[in-house]
């Protein structure tokens, strides 16, 4: 089978390469999935997890990409609650080959259905992106219906589906981003609109939550932003600089099959608008990891094209 494999540590994103690799194996509660759409998180070159397996043992080359949606291709040993054929999305395990590739295996616990009315690069945009926002807002901010949050990025992938899970929630959001991101901040459901490089952060005033995906300075001056008993929550980095009467969280994102159902239910119903931007093959994954930020939306890798296999909606 064909897939992006990296080799090199030091290489970056131009380490990159197009490779055959052998059709995976189904280990036990495993599924191999043929991978119809992928995602993938530019920084991930850096984590431990995409050079070493749980052990800490090298295990290059590797397959990057974690987020996929595409169609059950063989079940392993013991896996119930799948079957050969089905649609079905989710998160790739973080020590294990990833996404994109023409098939990958997973673990069938990770593995939420696919609904028919849903497409597959729809999907593959939505398993990173939604569990960190709805676990950074609920899980760990706990986020309740009349406080008020500050989401900073909130035109990007986790920011615009964290303000639509706020506004939905009954909370007042404070949408935080660069100029050109205020009109799509404000039409995800925010009620205000901070312009990060020309107004004043402490112009938000108090929150009861910051969900902050930016780190640096941002992060650091958003403790301020903290009222009493509210909480700082980040991805980018353990914070430096703590909120004087209140918490701040640290997370990583964890799979949650049950969640993600939940999500892609809400996706189905028209309450939560999944942004995708640009739509490549699976050849022009190394260029797409290179690329900078641009157009509003996730890059999706197509890997099978739209039309070609059953179930390839």
């Amino acid at each position: 089978m064909q897939a992006i494999t990296v080799h090199d540590r030091d290489a970056g994103a131009s380490g990159l390469a197009l490779t055959d690799l052998p059709h995976p194996h189904a280990a036990e509660n495993d599924v191999v999935v043929r991978v119809h759409a992928a995602g993938f998180t530019r920084g991930e070159l850096d984590w431990p997890a995409t050079w070493t397996d749980r052990a800490g043992r090298d295990r290059t080359p590797s397959v990057p990409g974690h987020e996929l949606s595409g169609v059950v291709e063989e079940l392993g040993y013991g896996t119930t609650g799948l079957t050969v054929g089905q649609r079905v999305f989710g998160l790739a395990d973080w020590t294990r080959n990833g996404s994109l590739a023409e098939y990958t295996a997973v673990e069938a616990r990770n593995l939420p259905p696919l609904p028919a009315d849903v497409d597959h690069t729809v999907a593959a945009a939505l398993p990173v992106s939604g569990l960190t926002a709805w676990q950074g807002l609920f899980d760990h901010g706990r986020l309740t219906t009349g406080q008020t949050v500050v989401i900073h990025g909130a035109a990007g992938g986790v920011g615009s589906i964290a303000v639509q899970l706020a506004r939905e929630a009954g909370a007042r959001v404070i949408a935080t981003g660069r100029a050109a991101d205020r009109d799509t901040a404000l039409a995800l459901g925010a009620d205000a609109f901070l312009d990060l490089e020309s107004d004043r952060l402490q112009d938000a005033g108090e929150a009861d939550v910051v969900l902050d995906v930016i780190g640096g300075e941002i992060l650091d001056r958003s403790a301020a932003l903290v009222r009493p008993g509210g909480t700082l929550v980040t991805i980018a980095a353990p914070p430096v600089v703590t909120p004087e009467n209140g918490r701040a969280v640290f997370f990583v994102v964890e799979s949650d099959r049950v969640r993600l159902a939940d999500l892609v239910q809400r996706v189905r119903d028209g309450r939560l608008r999944i942004p995708v931007g640009e739509v490549r093959p699976l050849a022009e994954a190394p260029a797409a990891f290179a690329a900078g930020r641009g157009r509003h939306g996730r890059t999706i890798i197509r890997v099978v094209p739209e039309g070609d296999g059953a179930g390839s909606r």
